[in-house]
């Protein structure tokens, strides 16, 4: 049987936290191992139960979701963070991406894309909900592919949630050279955060 998704839900409000947290104790694939009603005991929490997927709000008391962020990706890397706001303004989507957050949606999200949200920040692939994408990249238009197609066939695979090693096996190349061309990507599109190199690639159309 394969192994469920661990999951550590961070928000304010007990009735959203329930409400969620019963959805996803009915599903095969996930596992609510935790909660917290702030980013401070969301790092305490993460810390020691080291979830898969930490699902994050950003308005909250004492702490809030970016500066959890912030710290949780130095104690607990491998935890994936999705982030679900209120929040749709460009400026916080940016800047939780560039936190090192792995996904965001707003909470009108349906319990549905949640869990197809859910399973693609577990694999490492990022995802952004429709309304996110738009307000994103809606008004701004984008520039001419400086990018090879070597470095391009990367990129899509990079924002399938492929590891350098899983590229390397793809595509029958060194792991050195694929660390390589990752370096050139982000240095000619000016963009780091694997997120928002994935928001790219779909933008483009590389990934359907």
């Amino acid at each position: 049987m394969e192994e469920k998704i661990r999951i550590l839900i961070v928000d304010d409000h007990p009735t959203f936290i329930n409400g969620i947290s019963e959805f996803l104790k009915i599903e095969e694939i996930t596992e609510v191992v935790g909660t917290a009603e702030n980013g401070l005991i969301a790092i305490k929490q993460a810390k020691t139960l080291q979830p898969d997927v930490i699902l994050m709000d950003l308005s909250m008391p004492v702490m809030g979701g970016y500066e959890a962020t912030v710290i949780l990706k130095k104690e607990c890397p491998d935890s994936k963070i999705l982030v679900l706001s209120m929040h749709e303004e460009a400026e916080h989507i940016w800047k939780l991406m560039r936190a090192g957050a792995t996904g965001y949606a707003l909470k009108n999200i349906s319990l549905s894309n949640l869990l197809l949200a859910i399973k693609a920040v577990s694999q490492g692939a990022a995802y952004f909900s429709e309304e996110v994408s738009e307000t994103l990249y809606s008004n701004k238009p984008l520039d001419e592919n400086p990018l090879t197609k070597r470095e391009t066939e990367i990129l899509t695979l990079i924002a399938k949630g492929l590891s350098n090693k899983e590229i390397a096996k793809k595509i029958n190349r060194g792991i050195r050279g694929i660390e390589t061309h990752r370096a050139n990507i982000r240095r000619k599109l000016n963009i780091h955060p694997i997120a928002l190199l994935a928001l790219y690639a779909y933008k483009r159309g590389y990934v359907k």
